[in-house]
């Protein structure tokens, strides 16, 4: 018996089909985000492409928004005092100031919808709201171009999941 089991996915919660939700909750997992969800939900769950893709662009926006408004206090407070979480915090938002500090000041808001839009591991909108925290990003200036990074990523990875399915047909 796989997961998740038949008599959930074949329940309706809200109105909605379970199969949505778990691509919907895919979607938020920091390392699978859109890379894990779009597949899982089409070829495990058998979801139409045009019903995963805006499940799993709003699902992986949930987290971006959470950390571009909880980051600012929260690194504020974890790098107050000497602690691993603070530590991490710090050496992943320098390295990423160290590796695309010129193409931030460069390009602006288009290095990062480039650095969410790659549908690549530790890109997508958990490194994009580090990134905006790291070089200080308003929310206001930050959240337009993760969603649209997030958009392009999931149309890359939709795309050719669908048409790994045509072939494989």
């Amino acid at each position: 018996m796989g997961w998740p089991p038949a008599y959930f996915s074949e329940r309706l919660f809200w109105g909605l089909h379970m199969d949505y939700i778990f691509t919907f909750l895919l979607s938020m997992t920091p390392i699978g985000e859109l890379r894990l969800a779009v597949p899982i939900g089409m070829q495990r769950y058998g979801l139409p492409w045009y019903g995963v893709f805006p499940v799993a662009v709003i699902g992986n926006l949930v987290p971006a928004v959470f950390w571009l408004l909880v980051l600012p206090r929260l690194g504020r407070f974890m790098t107050s005092f000497p602690n691993p979480i603070g530590k991490l915090l710090l050496w992943r938002s320098e390295r990423l100031r160290k590796q695309n500090a010129e193409r931030f000041h460069r390009y602006g808001a288009l290095a990062l919808t480039l650095l969410v839009a790659v549908p690549l591991p530790l890109t997508g909108v958990w490194t994009g709201s580090l990134a905006a925290w790291g070089f200080e990003i308003p929310f206001r200036r930050a959240l337009p171009p993760i969603a649209l990074g997030a958009i392009i990523s999931g149309t890359a990875v939709t795309g050719l999941t669908v048409l790994g399915v045509f072939v494989a047909e």
